[in-house]
């Protein structure tokens, strides 16, 4: 079967990653936290066996860290029409299992996301919650549109909302470890990220 990693990402620039923590240590501060976590997040995916795709949420960058891998252009109105435009773009090219994964998880390594390809051999859903109730994972093994749509992203009910379209359209679904995501200050301060930055 074959498998493909989203990546989300922003290109590291000061002022427009990152604002919700910049507002508590400053943007350079910010920047550089981001820029850890962009290079922990493409240290557990070089060796993953599945084909990859970094999708911008600005513009293509050719001259970063992700250059031997395919790179796209995010599109859409808010982050659910961006990602449901990924995945149906994936699995319109043939791919038959697609996870989705950001750049904001320190704690995220490259045997959860095997994992989460192995579960979709045999479930229609996986996702890994992270602690303010969003998700750093998610995986199908088919088109589901229904888990983009009416969804206050960026906010405590993403992860439960979508386990409760899931239970509406009777998917199976399987659960991965809650990780501790970095969105604003008290998530850097509690992560090991902060004794590096």
């Amino acid at each position: 079967m074959k498998s493909a990693l989203i990546i989300f990402v922003r290109n590291p620039v000061l002022g427009k990653v990152k604002t919700r923590l910049a507002a508590g240590i400053g943007e350079a501060k910010a920047l550089q936290v981001y820029e850890h976590l962009l290079q922990h997040t493409q240290s557990i995916v070089n060796d993953l066996e599945v084909t990859k795709f970094v999708y911008y949420a600005d513009e293509i960058n050719n001259g970063d860290l992700w250059n031997d891998l395919e790179k796209r252009k995010q599109h859409g109105d808010d982050l659910g029409e961006r990602m449901q435009n990924a995945f149906e773009e994936l699995f319109a090219a043939g791919f038959s299992k697609v996870c989705i994964i950001g750049s904001d998880c320190f704690e995220l390594t490259s045997d959860i996301v095997t994992k989460a390809f192995a579960v979709l051999d045999t479930k229609d859903l996986v996702i890994g919650p992270v602690m303010d109730g969003g998700y750093y994972l998610l995986g199908t093994n088919k088109l589901i549109p229904q888990l983009f749509i009416n969804k206050t992203w960026s906010t405590s009910t993403v992860f439960s909302d979508t386990l409760k379209d899931a239970a509406s359209l009777n998917l199976s679904v399987m659960q991965l470890p809650v990780l501790n995501d970095i969105d604003n200050e008290s998530d850097f301060r509690n992560s090991v990220l902060a004794f590096f930055v």
